[in-house]
């Protein structure tokens, strides 16, 4: 996958039980909903805990179960970390590759986006990641800015994104629907969904006050780890 792709574009028998490979990948491997680090309602009032259930509990779930599905007949590919796999994407037969960025993809960003936020959080990262923002983007808030910018500026559904690339240096992307920056090599240490199912419930159509919240829930530590981890990796 080139780089401006990524940029421009989710019967029981009594004697005995058949089972489809993918429920016998369900009942015996494949990837696993996480649970939310934190209850429903904990980062309200910027993020409603109804939309947090549904967010979690019915869409993730969805990327988890469909993702699951179509690796059922690949063990060698669903044991690998979701990760690796979505970094390993040629490796992905061309008839389920699209299915595979649009599932895998979708748990592995939503997987961090539980990560990076936090209740009692907000505000400005401090140490190493702080500086790395102010040499990158000139400071915080001109950071977060563009940031901004990339979320609004996202037609349609997808992401707003804080990468480390392979050169090590941060930049901010957006990508499309469910595209992860690992398609492309990069490492994400933040990320911003911008799917109406991220929002709609709280903030209707209005997602540059989605955005705006947002920031009041971000976790700086998490975010700061992941930078540390993507620089060593």
């Amino acid at each position: 996958m080139h780089r401006r792709e990524f940029l421009t574009r989710a019967g029981l028998g009594a004697a005995a039980v058949v089972l489809s490979p993918w429920r016998a990948l369900a009942q015996g491997g494949g990837y696993t909903l996480p649970k939310l680090p934190y209850a429903y309602d904990a980062l309200e009032p910027h993020i409603d805990a109804e939309t947090m259930k549904l967010h979690h509990d019915f869409h993730h779930q969805t990327y988890v179960d469909n993702a699951n599905k179509a690796l059922a007949a690949h063990p060698d590919l669903v044991k690998l970390p979701v990760e690796q796999l979505l970094r390993d994407i040629d490796k992905v037969p061309k008839d389920i590759r699209q299915t595979v960025i649009n599932n895998a993809g979708g748990h592995a960003n939503h997987t961090l986006f539980w990560e990076i936020m936090s209740p009692k959080a907000g505000g400005q990262p401090a140490g190493d990641l702080a500086k790395a923002l102010d040499a990158a983007f000139g400071s915080f808030d001109k950071f977060q800015a563009a940031v901004s910018a990339a979320a609004m500026g996202r037609f349609g559904s997808g992401w707003a994104w804080l990468i480390v690339g392979k050169d090590k240096k941060l930049e901010i992307l957006s990508s499309i629907n469910q595209d992860s920056p690992l398609l492309v090599g990069q490492t994400p240490a933040l990320g911003l969904d911008v799917w109406e199912h991220a929002y709609y419930v709280k903030y209707r159509n209005r997602r540059a006050e989605y955005v705006k919240a947002w920031w009041n829930v971000v976790n700086w530590q998490a975010v700061a780890e992941k930078y540390a981890k993507a620089l060593k990796g």
